[in-house]
């Protein structure tokens, strides 16, 4: 009987949130062991919040909210099952989905730490340029 819940598959609110903390601090190049030393935790035990494994308590979310530098709520952005708990319900939904996917891939972790090191807005707003062409291009050559 007790043997049945080591089997369990973690809660899909937990492995969301795991994958949003592993986001954030992928994000700000920090170290599962340094999240750990910051919390007074093992690396391993990081591990499980962050694979959904063990749930993150309520004070404990606070406390990797202030270190990570996001409130809270960011750990929930994009669950799925929210349509009725305050969803838009806008096509950009599906959008922003797209866009966390790539935000949480090796390619759009090296982008963004690359490109928020850019001070100068020209510059970006001309890089942002740059992509869009080379997109519509890709498309068009694709089409």
């Amino acid at each position: 009987m007790a043997g049945k819940d080591n089997t369990k598959k973690p809660n899909p609110t937990d492995v969301h949130v795991g994958s949003r903390i592993r986001l954030r601090r992928n994000m700000l190049g920090m170290s599962q062991e340094k999240l750990g030393e910051s919390l007074g935790i093992t690396f391993q035990q990081v591990q499980k919040y962050e694979k959904g494994t063990n749930r993150v308590g309520a004070s404990r979310l606070q406390a990797i909210a202030n270190i990570l530098g996001v409130p809270p709520a960011f750990f929930f952005e994009n669950l799925q099952g929210q349509e009725t708990a305050g969803s838009t319900g806008f096509a950009e939904d599906a959008t922003a989905t797209l866009a966390m996917d790539f935000c949480s891939s090796t390619e759009g972790i090296n982008l963004n730490r690359a490109f928020v090191r850019i001070s100068d807005r020209k510059v970006r707003s001309r890089i942002i340029d740059l992509v869009r062409s080379l997109a519509d291009s890709d498309g068009n050559n694709q089409g």
